[in-house]
């Protein structure tokens, strides 16, 4: 089988993680600066944790994170709405051969990362956990 540039086993390559965070610091200024102007964004701090480049560095999806507990499935539509108007934004600021369509999801990283360790904690997980240690002293193992 045929491995793309840029994929496999290792992850992103150099010049994908270098083109990304070009482009979130870029994004993230445009943000903060407060050049993006749409009702859905009014008094909404959002930051963007990280950006993902495909292989051909043609599209770049924004993860993005609405401070404060803000509507983050309304400030995904927002933003989005407004991708091509924030990609002539940063063609503007970075020199590149092409400039990467923008695509904003919302940064579930964290809410993943709770519920993970609620389930883990969870009386049903440690009762099967407790269950696996019965019978791994029943088998002599340790």
């Amino acid at each position: 089988m045929a491995r793309q540039h840029g994929q496999g086993a290792r992850g992103p390559s150099q010049r994908q993680l270098r083109v990304g965070e070009l482009v979130r610091k870029e994004v993230s200024d445009i943000l903060t600066r407060g050049e993006l102007a749409d009702p859905d964004l009014d008094g909404v701090i959002v930051t963007v944790p990280e950006v993902r480049m495909t292989p051909d560095l043609r599209l770049a999806s924004c993860l993005i994170m609405p401070l404060g507990g803000g509507d983050g499935p309304k400030v995904e539509k927002a933003l989005n709405r407004s991708a091509k108007y924030l990609r002539g934004l940063v063609a503007r600021r970075l020199t590149m051969k092409y400039t990467p369509d923008l695509r904003f999801v919302l940064d579930t990283r964290f809410d993943d990362d709770d519920r993970i360790g609620s389930l883990l904690h969870s009386p049903d997980v440690a009762r099967d956990l407790d269950h696996e240690d019965e019978a791994a002293e029943d088998r002599g193992e340790d």
